[in-house]
């Protein structure tokens, strides 16, 4: 049996029973007008209108789509629209289970469709990243003979999962993810029309807040715990979906603080401070609540970036770097694998050794520069790389560190009105302890007052 036969089967299914489909199939948008999110691609004269005809300049030159995006923000729903609206044979495969030859046999099936009954195919191959290059080779013909409107849909950044050849005969679309507006629409949607749940229950707002926290940005997810409180808010014969029965449906307790209250501080407050602690088990807690309150995990990876420095610093080097590292991959690749990566550092954190000698020592020297003990800088030390510098005594005296043995040099660096303070006192924890005994040998050297 060929693949489009498979979707055949399951459309047919649908259009005889749609009330057996699950409700995020019974809400998918007929057409482009019902699409949620992505406004700037269905604005008038926008490429994906031009795609399926509507404007002028039909496709704007290009027969084949690839859409870029996060999961669950309706890749799949616009390539349905697109057959739909174009009357085109619809043929999903997707990449993780297919291969050359199911690809073979959906072109080879489009080929005699368009001969024998005039009528043109839409492939819909869903995770085309996962292809490898000769597997993506093998589109080439299709789309550039344009046998098939090649509709691929990619998670991951198509410069570098996509082929050039196949990325420069497609139109690249970039989708945005899904806001709360977007889905709580979209919920409302589904709540009221007759092929959703036609009025049966009601949703309060806590427990759509919570839905909207479950949902992650993805319409599909959003549907499905719509979906299962539903079920059993009428199992009990109750018209509301209440907080309870939502949580007990899907399993998940709520999380109770908003993201833009005051708890939202509250609870990044407690995170830092367990961290800093050593309570690794409680700085997870704190972290689970944040991730599923649906914190922006840049946030979350801000405050830990700064934690490392102010309550670990030089007792652990390493710290920083993994901080820094995690805010990295954070911005990269996103909720929910992002929760992953926070985990890593908040572990790493939580269980180094601490110290708070970088913020007491900025913190001092802020205090007397602040306070007007800013003083000249030495004329040994100021800049002697002009003409006439050596006249008003800039840079005369200054002893190069690397022409002496240590390549310490005894001499004045601080201005004299704060000669000989000293800022930094390293604690003896974890690898700051070697910065305790050489810190004194140094100041013992530029004093000159070091023994041999």
């Amino acid at each position: 049996m060929e693949p489009d036969l498979f979707t055949a089967a399951a459309e047919e299914r649908q259009e005889k029973d749609p009330a057996s489909s699950p409700l995020a199939v019974r809400m998918r948008p007929r057409t482009l007008d019902e699409v949620v999110g992505q406004q700037h691609l269905l604005k008038p004269g926008s490429p994906l209108r031009r795609l399926v005809g509507e404007g002028a300049g039909g496709p704007a030159g290009a027969s084949s789509v690839i859409l870029w995006g996060p999961p669950g923000i309706g890749k799949t729903t616009l390539a349905y629209v697109v057959s739909q609206a174009t009357q085109k044979r619809f043929v999903e495969l997707s990449a993780i289970t297919a291969g050359v030859k199911e690809v073979r046999a959906v072109i080879e099936g489009a080929r005699r469709a368009a001969g024998g009954y005039g009528k043109e195919t839409v492939l819909f191959l869903d995770e085309i990243h996962r292809f490898s290059k000769a597997q993506q080779d093998s589109l080439l013909p299709a789309v550039e003979n344009r046998w098939v409107t090649l509709i691929a849909a990619t998670t991951e950044n198509p410069y570098f999962s996509i082929i050039s050849p196949l990325l420069s005969r497609s139109l690249l679309l970039t989708l945005e993810p899904l806001t709360d507006d977007d889905l709580s629409g979209l919920m409302r949607r589904a709540l009221t029309e007759e092929r959703g749940l036609a009025g049966a229950v009601t949703l309060p707002q806590d427990a759509e807040a919570h839905l909207l926290r479950i949902a992650g940005g993805d319409a599909r997810r959003a549907l499905t715990a719509l979906e299962a409180g539903a079920g059993s808010a009428i199992a009990k014969g109750e018209d509301e979906i209440t907080l309870q029965t939502l949580e007990e449906a899907v399993d998940r307790a709520a999380v109770r603080y908003d993201k833009d209250g005051d708890q939202h501080y509250d609870v990044a407050s407690a995170l830092i401070k367990s961290i800093r602690g050593s309570d690794v088990d409680a700085a997870l807690h704190y972290l689970a609540r944040m991730i599923e309150a649906g914190e922006d995990p840049r946030f979350i990876a801000r405050r830990l970036m700064i934690s490392a420095s102010e309550d670990i610093g030089l007792a652990d080097p390493t710290a920083l770097p993994i901080a820094v590292a995690a805010a990295q991959a954070v911005a990269m690749i996103g909720f929910p694998e992002a929760a992953l990566t926070l985990s890593h550092a908040t572990i790493a954190l939580a269980l180094a050794p601490k110290s708070n000698t970088a913020t007491t020592a900025i913190g001092a020297a802020l205090a007397d520069v602040r306070a007007g003990l800013a003083g000249s800088v030495p004329t040994h030390l100021r800049d002697g790389h002009y003409k006439g510098a050596a006249k008003l005594g800039h840079a005369v005296g200054y002893v190069y560190p690397h022409d002496v043995p240590g390549a310490i040099a005894s001499q004045q660096y601080a201005p004299d009105e704060i000669h000989g303070k000293r800022y930094y006192e390293p604690t003896r924890y974890g690898a700051e302890a070697r910065y305790a005994d050489v810190v004194e040998k140094v100041r013992e050297r530029l004093r000159g007052t070091d023994r041999p």
